[in-house]
């Protein structure tokens, strides 16, 4: 029993996702009403525990949801955008006008890719514009990580979209291909469903993909204005998806290029 003049413990919770933060508090609460006496149960000024939320005053599902749009729209709009080079190429016929530049896989896929790089980093920043301002979404943290964040990620969908159009015979198996991919990361990438609540196997593949560690980015630098060093852990898984497709990418490409129209 907690004394009429006794002041109340405090426990800070993260309520960054805000189902987590239910949960959380919820439990918290059993503890709580278990430990108390029974006269005190109801009253909420005789608690000995008061949880205070961090990061997302009132545990808002708008501030998580809208801030982890940036790297949905990313992963959709680049995967495909880059997805449709090579194989719209090789649909139109236009295939053997790159065939006898003799370009390198290297060349051709720096050159077709650095657009849509600029123009997913502008996309970007648009959309975290469009959120501060329609939804007044915080940003706590650097606009700096964000940018350095957001090219990496940004270079790993390209990489990726460029690996199925070097695969895709025509455009519509190139969207294919990048639906399927795309579909997986919605829902196992934690932004619909909190990932910490999944099982294990779907953690396992969630780790894999590299929305799932944007979106740590993200949220953690809108919401709770995390460190460099921070971004840089979740930035490495990020890199080495980057560099294994992109190296299979290249590979692909050379094939595709050794192949010619078909």
């Amino acid at each position: 029993m907690v004394d009429a003049g006794q002041r109340p413990a405090l426990l800070y919770v993260d309520a960054t996702d805000p189902v987590l933060y239910l949960y959380a508090k919820a439990a918290i609460d059993r503890v709580v009403r278990s430990l108390a006496a029974p006269a005190d149960e109801e009253d909420e000024s005789a608690r000995a525990v008061r949880v205070v939320e961090l990061y997302n005053p009132g545990a808002q599902t708008q501030p998580y949801l809208v801030s982890g749009l940036v790297g949905l729209i990313l992963t959709m709009t680049l995967v495909m955008m880059s997805a449709l080079t090579l194989a719209r190429e090789r649909e139109r016929g236009s295939l053997e006008s790159l065939l006898t530049l003799r370009v390198r896989p290297l060349e051709l896929c720096i050159g077709k890719l650095t657009p849509y790089l600029l123009l997913g980093l502008l996309q970007g920043a648009l959309i975290l514009a469009l959120a501060r301002l329609a939804f007044e979404i915080p940003l706590r943290g650097s606009l700096a990580l964000i940018a350095a964040a957001a090219s990496v990620f940004a270079a790993a969908n390209l990489a990726l979209g460029f690996l199925f159009s070097s695969l895709a015979r025509v455009q519509m198996q190139a969207m294919q291909m990048t639906f399927f991919f795309f579909l997986p990361s919605s829902l196992l990438s934690g932004f619909m469903f909190p990932f910490s609540a999944m099982p294990a196997w779907a953690r396992a593949l969630g780790e894999a993909l590299p929305l799932t560690h944007f979106l740590h980015i993200i949220r953690g630098v809108t919401l709770r204005n995390v460190d460099a060093g921070y971004v840089i852990g979740e930035l490495v898984p990020i890199a080495a998806f980057a560099l294994v497709v992109g190296f299979a990418a290249l590979l692909s490409c050379r094939r595709a290029l050794r192949a010619g129209p078909t």
